[in-house]
């Protein structure tokens, strides 16, 4: 018992625990666990939460694969289709989170609030993205949570081959790395 005291105790002081939703991603490539943030990112996790129960990620690929940079999902079925989503939320990057390997964003368009439902997994320690004044060029990207296991199937999805696929994709992986589900735990 004071060994798992001690455990938790570096794990609070490392800043790698904090108890939030848990979602489970099920790929065609493995099963991803991310713990999302909701005290530090509540309108991006509760956005994300939203589609989770409706369901909108199952079925959506991983459709830009940048090897050492980030794998992005969450917007086109198998048949490169984008999928219809919910308004746009206000831009949570500012909230002291940072994109390290592992972590969680937002993607969005170079407008500030534009982020929808399409999400990336960092591959590495991505400090280009993060935070760093009010401009739309500075503003970054929110971060809402981290992989909790399934590392290795992130950066397993972050080396396949890549392909371009019309004008619509350049880093598309090949063959399609699917997202099968996403649900609660």
């Amino acid at each position: 018992m004071k060994q798992l005291l001690l455990v938790l105790g570096f794990l609070l002081l490392a800043g790698v625990a904090y108890a939030g939703p848990v979602v489970e991603m099920k790929t065609s490539m493995g099963t991803i666990r991310i713990e999302l943030n909701e005290e530090e990112a509540p309108q991006t996790v509760k956005n994300f939460l939203t589609y989770v129960d409706q369901k909108f990620y199952d079925g959506t690929v991983f459709h830009r694969v940048i090897k050492k940079f980030m794998i992005q999902g969450g917007g086109f079925n198998q048949f490169g289709t984008k999928k219809v989503t919910l308004d746009p939320i206000k831009n949570e990057a500012n909230n002291g989170l940072k994109n390290r390997k592992g972590s969680i964003s937002m993607a969005r368009t170079g407008v500030v609030d534009s982020a929808t439902s399409q999400f990336f997994i960092n591959l590495v320690n991505n400090s280009s993205l993060d935070h760093s004044g009010n401009s739309s060029r500075a503003f970054g990207y929110a971060v809402f949570g981290h992989v909790i296991s399934g590392l290795n199937i992130v950066e397993k999805i972050g080396k396949v081959k890549t392909v371009a696929k019309g004008a619509q994709f350049r880093d598309y992986p090949e063959p399609q790395v699917i997202i099968e589900s996403v649900r609660r735990l």
